[in-house]
């Protein structure tokens, strides 16, 4: 188990006004319709999430550092947990036209506008409960998705990562390292349910049994 830094870079080119998240409006109620994981949360208003989730490459980057340093031969099979629309199915494809790159999202809404290229390579499906068989992947990635369940479902999740990766599997989660960081993080955030320091995920990490790599994420 190591911690990578494949998302850094996409992180920190990000500007982001704490103060101003959510000036003027009700971040409770905007929680509440990001957590739906619907239209709104993809393609609404900024306020409900991404304002507007669409494909500009930006993952290209991340999926050929990927491939390169786990040394992926074509014909690898990849699962990305929480694929949301397949942005990076998409762009495992391209880099590695040959892998069969897979991914599972819980939202009906994104699965449903999946990119038309990825159409018949994304699914409905959770991360506490993976509809795939043991050992089925080369690679099992899950970006920014496992801190939206609640600490058991997360112990599923990350147990159900061990079981479909027969050998590489990375996630990314949400962190922090101090005071601040933590108060940046409460303010952005919207979907969020597992708030915890470096230090606390390497714990359930162990205590969950997972052996993978791992990135996590600071706002600074």
């Amino acid at each position: 188990m190591a911690a990578i830094n494949f998302i850094q870079p996409l992180h920190r080119a990000t500007k982001r006004n704490y103060d101003d998240r959510f000036a003027g409006t009700n971040k409770a109620e905007c929680a509440a319709v990001a957590k739906k994981f619907g239209e709104e949360y993809f393609d609404g208003e900024r306020k409900f999430g991404y304002g507007g989730y669409r494909y500009d490459g930006r993952w290209l980057a991340v999926a050929e550092a990927m491939i390169t340093h786990y040394d992926l031969q074509p014909g690898a099979r990849i699962l990305d947990v929480g694929c949301a629309k397949g942005f990076l199915v998409h762009d495992f494809m391209k880099v590695l036209p040959r892998a069969d790159a897979l991914g599972c999202d819980v939202s009906e809404y994104a699965i449903k506008n999946a990119m038309p290229e990825v159409k018949d390579r994304v699914r409905i499906g959770g991360a506490a409960s993976l509809p795939y068989g043991d050992n089925s992947f080369d690679l099992v990635v899950s970006i920014n998705t496992l801190h939206n369940l609640q600490l058991p479902e997360l112990e599923h999740a990350l147990r159900e990562i061990e079981r479909v990766g027969k050998k590489h599997k990375y996630i990314v989660m949400d962190s922090y390292r101090n005071e601040r960081e933590k108060v940046n993080l409460l303010s952005w955030q919207l979907t969020c349910e597992c708030f915890f320091t470096p230090q606390e995920w390497d714990w359930v990490f162990s205590k969950c049994g997972y052996s993978g790599d791992y990135e996590y994420v600071f706002f600074e």
